[in-house]
C-alpha cells in the first residue's frame, strides 16, 4: 500500500505531526514507531503513565534506547536516556512544560531564520496547550495539552525553602515562566495531571486513532529513507526480523536529535568523509548533519536533609526554579537553578535517601558536540559526544552557578532543612582549578538533545533544513524534532519540540 505521508517516530513532535495530518480525511498517514505502541491509556504501562516513577529511564528499560555518549574527558561515556516507546521522550521525561523564552526564537531569527521569531512561533505554542492557570494572549486556552502549576500551600518544604532562599538572595518572583517576563524564581509549568504524564501520544494522537486514514505501527525500526532522483519514495524498515520497503509521497523524519541525523547518514545524506568511511553511497554531502549537538550541562550541589523533614513520594507535583542572567553575559536568563529531593527531574537520577540537590544548568551553552556514524549497520548506535565545557565561557558560568547555589543553601531559609552540605567541600570551592575539575568529574546532562540538523539560510553551509524544515536538496522530506533547533532553548526542550511538530504539520499539509 502507498501512503501520502509516512511519519518516522512517534515522539513528542512525531505524534503531533501525525495527529494534525490525519485531521484531513483525504490524507493517508502511516506512523512508524521503533518502540511499543499502546493504543489507549488503560493499557499504558505504569512506568510510562505515571510521572513519579523513573524506571523507564533506566538502561535496562524496554522503553529506552539506552544510548551511550561522551560528556567530558574525565567521565568518558555515560548512559543517555532516549524514549523508545509511543510518545518518545515525552513518555519518560519529568513532565516539565517549560517553553523557550522569547529571546530564544528572536535569536534564531537573527541568524537568518525569520520564520522562527517569537511572534511566529507563539501561535503554535498556544495551539498545543490549554493553560489551566493563566488566560491571556500568550497562553493557549483550547489546545490538547493541559498545563498547570501548583499553589504555594501545597509546596513541599524543600521547594518552599528554595523559593524563600532565592528571595533572600535578592532575586525577584516570576509568576509566569512561560510568559514574556520569565526572569526570577517561580513555579515550573507542568503537563502532569492527577499524576498522569500527559505525552502527545495521549493528548494529540489518541483522539485520532479512530480515523480510517491513519495507520499506527509499533515495533517497526526504520533503517533508511529511500529516494529516486532526489525525491522521497518511502522508507526501508524492519520488523519481526523482516526488512521491507514502504512507499509514500512524503516522509517526515521525527526520530530525535540523535537518531534523526543517524538515519539521514545511513540514507546517504551527511558529511561525505563519514559516508565514504563506512561505504555508504553519498546522495548529498551535507556537513551539518550530526554537527552542532547541543544540550544543557547540569551540575548539582548536594546536602543532607534534616531528619523529620517530610519528603513527599510524588515530589514531581511541585517544582520551583530560578532563572537568572550570569555576570558579564549579554543574553538574558542564560542560567537556571532548581532543587530536588527524591529524584532529579532534569537528569532522571534517583537520589540517595535524605539527600537534597540544588542543580545548576547552563541554559545557553556556547560549546557544541557532534553525532557521527559508528557503523553502516543501522542497528549499531551512532557515536556522539556533548563536549561539555569545550568553550571556556560555559565553565565560567557553571562555576559561578555552583557558588551561587552554595549561597542559596546557606540562606536563612535552609536553617531548619539542611543538616550539612555534602559536596562540593570548602577545599574544592577554595580554588577555580579544583572546582572546575570537580564540575567536569560530576556534571550530568539533561535530556534536551538539540541542534544536529539545524534550520538555516542557504548562506549557512552547516544548515540542513530550510525555514519550513524541508531537507535541502531533496523533495518530499521534512524533519520535525529538536534536531532542527539551531540552538537548544533556555528551557526544557519538550514544549519547543511540540511547537515544531505543530508548525511542520502545517507546512507538510
Amino acid at each position: 500500500m502507498k501512503y501520502d505521508v509516512i511519519v518516522v517516530g512517534g515522539g513528542s513532535a512525531g505524534s503531533v505531526v501525525t495527529a494534525r495530518l490525519a485531521e484531513d480525511v483525504n490524507t493517508s498517514v502511516l506512523l512508524l514507531e521503533a518502540g511499543q505502541d499502546y493504543p489507549d491509556l488503560e493499557n499504558l504501562p505504569f512506568d510510562i503513565q505515571y510521572g513519579h516513577t523513573r524506571a523507564a529511564e533506566e538502561p535496562d528499560s524496554e522503553y529506552n534506547w539506552a544510548l551511550r555518549g561522551g560528556i567530558t574527558e574525565e567521565q568518558g561515556e555515560i548512559h543517555v536516556a532516549q524514549g523508545k516507546v509511543i510518545g518518545g521522550g515525552g513518555s519518560i521525561n519529568g513532565q516539565i512544560y517549560l517553553r523557550g523564552i522569547p529571546e530564544d526564537f528572536d535569536l534564531w531569527a537573527s541568524w537568518g531564520n525569520p520564520e522562527w521569531s517569537y511572534t511566529k512561533v507563539l501561535p503554535y505554542f498556544n495551539k498545543a496547550e490549554t493553560d489551566l492557570d493563566i488566560r491571556d494572549d500568550f497562553h493557549g486556552t483550547d489546545g490538547p495539552i493541559p498545563v498547570s502549576r501548583k499553589p504555594n500551600e501545597n509546596w513541599p518544604v524543600i521547594q518552599s525553602a528554595f523559593h524563600t532562599a532565592c528571595l533572600q538572595q535578592g532575586f525577584d518572583i516570576t509568576e509566569d515562566m512561560n510568559g514574556t517576563n520569565p526572569t526570577g524564581v517561580g513555579m515550573i509549568p507542568m503537563n502532569n495531571q492527577n499524576g498522569v504524564r500527559m505525552s502527545t501520544a495521549i493528548t494529540h494522537l489518541a483522539p485520532m486513532r479512530h480515523r480510517l486514514n491513519l495507520t499506527i505501527r509499533g515495533n517497526v525500526f526504520v533503517r533508511r529513507i529511500l529516494f529516486d532522483d532526489g525525491r522521497v519514495t518511502g522508507v526501508e524498515a524492519e520488523s519481526g526480523g523482516e526488512i521491507f520497503n514502504v512507499v509514500a509521497d512524503k516522509v517526515v523524519l521525527s526520530a530525535g536529535a540523535l537518531k534523526t541525523p543517524h538515519i539521514l547518514m545511513l540514507s546517504g545524506i551527511g558529511p561525505k568523509e563519514q559516508l565514504e568511511e563506512f561505504g555508504i553511497p553519498t546522495l548529498q554531502d551535507t556537513p551539518g548533519v550530526g554537527a552542532n549537538l547541543r544540550n544543557h550541562p547540569i551540575a548539582p550541589i548536594s546536602f543532607r536533609i534534616k531528619d523529620g523533614i517530610q519528603l513527599p513520594p510524588d515530589a514531581a507535583g511541585v517544582r520551583i526554579a530560578l532563572r537568572y542572567t550570569s555576570q558579564g553575559t549579554q543574553d538574558p536568563n542564560d542560567m537556571l537553578i532548581s532543587t530536588s529531593s527524591v529524584f532529579n527531574p532534569l537528569t532522571g537520577e534517583e537520589l540517595p535517601d535524605r539527600v537534597g540537590r540544588i542543580s545548576c544548568v547552563v541554559e545557553l551553552p556556547a560549546g557544541a558536540g557532534y553525532v557521527r556514524l559508528n557503523s553502516p549497520d543501522p542497528a549499531v548506535q551512532p557515536k556522539f559526544d556533548y563536549r561539555y565545557f569545550s568553550h571556556p565561557d560555559d565553565m565560567r558560568r557553571m562555576r559561578e552557578g555552583i557558588r551561587l547555589a552554595v549561597k542559596i543553601l546557606e540562606s536563612e531559609a535552609y536553617k531548619e532543612v539542611c543538616d550539612h552540605r555534602i559536596a562540593p567541600t570548602e577545599e574544592i570551592l577554595a580554588s577555580d582549578e579544583a572546582l572546575d575539575l570537580w564540575i567536569r568529574q560530576t556534571v550530568g546532562t539533561a535530556r534536551h538533545v538539540s541542534g544536529t540538523c539545524k534550520i538555516g539560510p542557504d548562506s549557512d553551509p552547516t544548515a540542513v533544513v530550510d525555514q519550513q524544515c524541508r531537507v535541502k536538496g531533496f523533495q518530499g522530506l521534512w524533519l520535525a524534532d529538536s534536531s532542527v533547533m539551531p540552538q537548544v532553548p533556555r528551557a526544557n526542550a519538550n514544549a519547543t519540540a511540540i511547537m515544531i511538530g505543530e508548525r511542520v504539520a502545517d507546512w507538510v499539509s
